[in-house]
């Protein structure tokens, strides 16, 4: 790779929020699929209080790719500097920084300084991967200011917690019954249409069509399933009218009396959810209560028809 092949690039962007909050942001990896539309997973892999490694799932053009990204944490400079790692052809270095200065008490300015390089110098790789690079940066930066400047409502606008249940019967079952989302119309009594590809091994794109107290919805999901783990991982790409992001986990554990599967749910609210003016903080309380009702529901009538399904299969064996 030659410097002359060698692309260098900064984005950067006001936002109207103190620098501290902006790096927080930033900083939490694990939280990106919640906070960046792009980011679809993460997980970290090692972390010692400076450096750290994580495997990060992200859509590049519609596809869903990964990639370690090891990365170097400064909070007093509120600096990250960071380097792809087993990257893919024809890309073969891309490393930079992000950083943020104070602008004022609650203003700031966020950089994103990037380098990357493809295999053998090709002019017409090297535009192609700086196009999708630009685009997905582009998309980053703006997806923090819009986070970001609503700081002083995150805590109103973001939600979490889980639904769990014992079940008496093999996790394999379990498990399938959650992968197989294309068989729950006729199953699941509030889905009335499944539309399901996985175009690689355990990569699941789920379009649900589900009735609600308020007439039909349709969500889109993309779903990374880890068998082995007992795992599937999601994020609705479209997701409910209420909600700015959702995502979470489906998770099958096996002990010696049983097995427990729960199922966790962190979304982001809508900043329209909550109108302006002095009913505001009302109408969004009465939003999150709603939101949690709902997916609580769901997710309880899902939990159980795992079960059902796990020993209703014994019995017939």
């Amino acid at each position: 790779m030659s410097a002359e092949h060698t692309d260098r690039r900064t984005h950067d962007v006001q936002v109207a929020a103190p620098a501290g909050v902006v790096y927080t942001l930033i900083a939490d990896a694990e939280n990106w699929p919640l906070y960046f539309s792009e980011n679809i997973h993460a997980e970290r892999l090692e972390f010692d209080g400076e450096h750290e490694r994580l495997r990060v799932w992200s859509l590049l053009g519609g596809r869903l790719e990964s990639c370690i990204l090891g990365r170097r944490l400064d909070p007093v400079e509120r600096r990250i500097d960071y380097r792809h790692e087993q990257l893919t052809a024809p890309l073969d270095f891309m490393a930079g920084s992000l950083d943020v200065s104070v602008e004022g008490p609650r203003a700031s300015r966020a950089r994103l300084r990037y380098a990357l390089g493809v295999v053998d110098d090709r002019p017409e790789d090297l535009a192609r991967v700086r196009r999708a690079a630009d685009h997905n940066c582009r998309i980053h930066i703006a997806d923090l200011k819009t986070l970001a400047e609503q700081w002083t409502r995150l805590d109103e606008l973001t939600l979490a917690f889980e639904e769990s249940l014992r079940v008496n019967g093999p996790p394999e079952l379990v498990y399938d019954f959650l992968y197989r989302a294309a068989d729950w119309p006729g199953r699941v009594p509030h889905v009335t249409g499944a539309d399901l590809t996985e175009d690689a091994p355990g990569v699941q794109h789920l379009t649900l069509r589900t009735r609600t107290g308020h007439g039909e919805q349709t969500t889109k999901a993309v779903r990374i399933c880890f068998p082995h783990a007992g795992r599937i991982v999601y994020k609705e790409t479209t997701p409910a009218a209420a909600l700015a992001a959702h995502v979470g986990e489906w998770s099958v554990v096996p002990d010696e009396t049983g097995v427990s599967v729960s199922v966790q749910h962190r979304v982001v609210l809508r900043e329209e959810t909550g109108a302006a003016g002095p009913d505001r903080r009302t109408a969004l309380a009465d939003t999150r209560r709603q939101v949690r009702r709902t997916l609580s529901a769901t997710s309880r009538t899902l939990l159980a028809l795992a079960g059902q399904h796990a020993k209703s299969a014994v019995r017939m064996l």
